[in-house]
């Protein structure tokens, strides 16, 4: 059984908790959060376009942190709010809710007396006394929707402590994954592993450990907000999301999922990696004409917000042509991080198979040193023999497979927004329009 295998079915994030609780019980973590104005506006016309959803309800808040949805969720009405945080911040948060009973002219915020009971643990802990629940309201989500795992505690609460027809806020994220291009973070990457090919720092040979660092950076998972207009290919609300709906996925389906790519290259250039977000939705009560759904995007044509996007990518760029179908898969395994190993191939063309997802992974360096220890890629088999691997070889250009622990993250924050002073055209993100535009966008001519 594989490694990723074993996680996905002991999927223990225990020897993680003390670091990960301890981040979010410091104030100045949930401050982020807290200014986070398209989280927190969001997760607010939410529940407050969605009174039925908890006027006179029972509510509990999952991970509730600062407590600021359960306070939210208060003036929408709530009959009593159970705020389950395994942090110390429950501690804060119990100051702020017992100043709701302080003497006439010392209380604060008195609209929360006797409304709020702040539980200090994880969900998952069978000591949490509360009762089955109308509506439950969390923010689980981390990168890429799946970082941090805490989507598995929502859904534990979900099977746990929420009555039958009840409601979750949000109730379906959905993944998106593109193609990008950016030679000055493949070259800023590049550099950081070069500084391992020295011969002569100071009297040391460094050069052996270069495969490892070049292994290292280009495995790190990059955070940061990036240029909308360096995508070959933009996925579409409609057809490309990967889509998970809290109502009705299992806790196996969440820890071990594969998401199906097929793009179509809108220019010719050079893939870098593939790029990741999400959307959330809260659709309120779908059985009611009173229903407002909201929805959020991270995406990077969207506002900011602190999830920001993240980018996967290769040591090797891969040339795509204009018109040209990209394929392929990412799949996601749970590890005992917090967080998932992420494994992505894709093949650039129509020639050649994929690989299983559940086939071990050797990256393509590791291979073609394996193939020279014994004698090059050529087999002893004759002129059939050669002709496979032949295949293979050229297939390997056109192919690109690499593994990323979601948590080992790196940050490039060099993007900031659209130039005020120069409209971004394509050529000047080294990406190239077909001379026919109508081939490459369907009858859609490029725009800013």
């Amino acid at each position: 059984m594989s490694s990723q295998a074993k996680n996905a079915d002991n999927p223990s994030s225990d020897s993680r908790d003390p670091a990960y609780f301890g981040y979010y019980a410091m104030l100045q973590h949930q401050q982020n959060m807290l200014q986070d104005a398209v989280r927190t506006s969001t997760y607010r016309s939410a529940i407050m376009l969605n009174t039925e959803c908890f006027e006179d309800k029972l509510v509990m808040d999952v991970g509730a942190g600062s407590g600021i949805l359960s306070y939210f969720a208060v003036q929408a009405g709530a009959k009593k709010v159970y705020a389950v945080e395994a942090s110390d911040m429950a501690e804060k948060m119990k100051k702020l809710v017992k100043a709701a009973s302080l003497p006439t002219g010392l209380a604060k915020n008195v609209f929360l007396k006797d409304r709020v009971e702040v539980i200090q643990a994880k969900i998952e802990d069978p000591k949490v006394n509360a009762p089955k629940v109308d509506t439950i309201i969390s923010e689980p989500i981390g990168v890429l929707l799946v970082h941090e795992r805490m989507i598995e505690s929502f859904i534990y609460a979900r099977d746990t402590f929420l009555k039958p027809g009840g409601h979750l806020f949000p109730n379906k994220g959905t993944m998106y994954l593109a193609p990008f291009t950016d030679a000055l973070l493949f070259t800023e990457t590049m550099g950081k592993a070069r500084f391992w090919e020295q011969t002569t720092f100071h009297g040391v040979d460094l050069s052996p450990l270069y495969p490892d660092a070049k292994a290292e950076m280009f495995g790190m998972p990059v955070v940061g907000h990036f240029d909308p207009n360096s995508l070959l290919a933009t996925p579409t609300p409609d057809t490309d999301g990967y889509e998970m709906d809290f109502n009705t996925i299992t806790m196996k389906a969440l820890r071990d999922f594969v998401v199906p790519i097929s793009w179509k290259s809108q220019y010719t250039g050079l893939m870098h990696g593939v790029a990741g977000w999400f959307d959330l939705t809260f659709s309120g009560n779908p059985d009611s004409e009173a229903s407002q759904p909201i929805e959020m995007s991270t995406g990077p044509s969207a506002e900011k917000t602190h999830w920001q996007q993240v980018r996967f990518m290769f040591r090797e760029p891969l040339a795509v042509n204009a018109g040209q179908t990209i394929r392929g898969w990412m799949h996601c395994v749970v590890n005992d991080m917090r967080s998932y190993t992420v494994d992505i191939e894709v093949i650039a063309g129509t020639q050649g198979e994929l690989s299983s997802p559940s086939e071990p992974f050797e990256p393509l360096l590791e291979k073609q040193a394996k193939q020279q220890q014994h004698g090059g890629a050529r087999t002893a088999e004759g002129e059939a023999g050669e002709s496979e691997d032949e295949e293979e070889d050229e297939l390997q250009f056109s192919r690109r497979r690499g593994r990323w622990e979601l948590h080992e993250q790196s940050y490039n924050y060099s993007y900031t927004g659209p130039s005020n002073d120069l409209l971004t055209k394509p050529e000047h993100l080294c990406m190239y329009e077909p001379e026919n535009v109508d081939d490459a966008y369907g009858g859609v001519s490029y725009t800013n």
